[in-house]
């Protein structure tokens, strides 16, 4: 038995399933997890000493790639200083200031501890802002766990095949409408089912909890147009996309304004992180400006906060950064592509920038229903092959393949040879 099987026994006595997130369980996969002891640049190693090229990257923080020595330095002094104050830095001042220089639109801004929080914060920040309750989510896309948000949600609901959420009240979502990603008509159905009731639209702008979902061409824009015809709030859920496709996100990439944005532990380098944040106005509204309350006695952690700036500081004063790392990425997994394509192996390969996904599916994955199309069997055996290769993927069909800077053109010529492998 391994380090990891042994250590997995342990987990299962006294942690539900043996993991603290659904998304690291193996069960999908045929497999236990890998239990990791450390990461450094593009690779990782487990509890059996085994090392793999990672492209899970924590879900997509690690940009950077790990342990970077920059983001090391700042929390190895921050946390010299202290740990915790629950009270207010310059660390917090210089944060917010740095993501409202880089974001469109961001005038004000609030640090949270986890995506799950920037989303639920936002959502009452805009039903405040609105005075109406409604909201307009899309099939597969992931917005947290509160209980408002696990309506046809993406990640590890799809994974295991759970519809929703044992233990949400009916009550908590009823109010959360459900369009179809991609499909412009569905969002403009609930809005004429619902006139002046919805408060706000929410959307991954890429969708990257149903595997990797682009969004089709003027959908975003066509959005954006359909929220100000009626008077609500449009939410970028950034936590994925964010300082990720650019140093100004989604907004920046595709040219698309949203009042409000949520952003997970990439502004942290990885660390229990979150914000949202918006035009002027709408974050005027939250206490204790105004009566939406919200608050957290770990929002603004030093030494979370430490290791953001650093790594936001990276990418912003890295001129080319993001143009070396689109150009790898595309590079790679156009290659990837043709890999599978000249192996005659039913796929669908879709990317953005340095996110990517490959479906096992003859469709062409453009929302939710498609994406459930794909072979779960046939990626099974693929992770597999490629763990055993010393490749490291999600254990799931159902989530992205992250590049980082760290990722070198050596680790990517591997993955594509086991790729080849898989492929033969």
């Amino acid at each position: 038995m391994t380090n990891s099987e042994m250590l997995f026994e342990r987990a299962v006595r006294h942690i539900p399933g043996g993991v603290n997130s659904p998304v690291r369980a193996f069960g999908s996969v045929g497999m236990t997890p890998r239990f990791i002891t450390r990461g450094k640049g593009d690779r990782l190693w487990d509890a059996d000493g085994n090392e793999y090229i990672d492209f899970v990257g924590s879900w997509g923080p690690m940009i950077l790639g790990h342990a970077h020595p920059a983001v090391l330095e700042a929390v190895n002094k921050a946390a010299r200083d202290g740990l915790s104050f629950g009270a207010a830095t310059e660390r917090e001042v210089q944060m917010a200031e740095l993501i409202c220089s880089a974001v469109p639109g961001m005038e004000m801004v609030r640090m949270v501890n986890s995506g799950t929080e920037a989303v639920m914060s936002a959502v009452r920040a805009a039903r405040g802002f609105t005075g109406r309750d409604k909201l307009i989510k899309f099939s597969g896309c992931y917005h947290g766990h509160s209980d408002a948000m696990l309506v046809k949600a993406g990640s590890g609901l799809m994974t295991q095949g759970i519809p929703g959420s044992g233990g949400v009240p009916e009550g908590s979502t009823k109010d959360t409408l459900s369009a179809v990603y991609n499909d412009l008509e569905s969002a403009e159905a609930l809005f004429d089912m619902y006139p002046g009731q919805i408060a706000a639209v929410i959307v991954e702008p890429v969708g990257a909890n149903m595997g990797l979902v682009p969004p089709k061409d003027g959908f975003l824009a066509w959005l954006r147009s359909l929220c100000d015809k009626n008077g609500a709030l449009l939410i970028f859920d950034e936590v994925i996309t964010g300082f990720r496709l650019a140093l100004g996100g989604a907004q920046e990439y595709y040219g698309v304004k949203a009042d409000l944005c949520t952003y997970g532990k990439i502004i942290g380098g990885g660390m229990p992180v979150g914000a949202y944040g918006g035009r002027r106005d709408i974050m005027s509204v939250v206490a204790p400006l105004g009566r939406v309350y919200q608050a957290g006695t770990l929002s603004g952690n030093p030494v979370a906060m430490a290791a953001g700036l650093a790594q936001l500081t990276v990418l912003s004063e890295t001129g080319d950064f993001y143009e070396k790392l689109n150009g790898k990425s595309d590079a790679f997994f156009a290659e990837y592509d043709r890999i599978l394509s000249d192996a005659g192996i039913g796929h669908c390969l879709n990317h953005t920038a340095s996110l990517g996904c490959v479906f096992f599916t003859e469709k062409k994955v453009a929302d939710y229903e498609d994406a459930q199309t794909s072979d779960t069997e046939r990626f099974a055996q693929y992770f597999r092959f490629m763990m055993d290769k010393g490749i490291y993927l999600a254990p799931s069909q159902f989530e992205a393949m992250f590049l980082s800077a760290a990722h070198t053109a050596e680790d990517l010529e591997k993955t594509l040879d086991a790729l080849r492998e898989f492929a033969r």
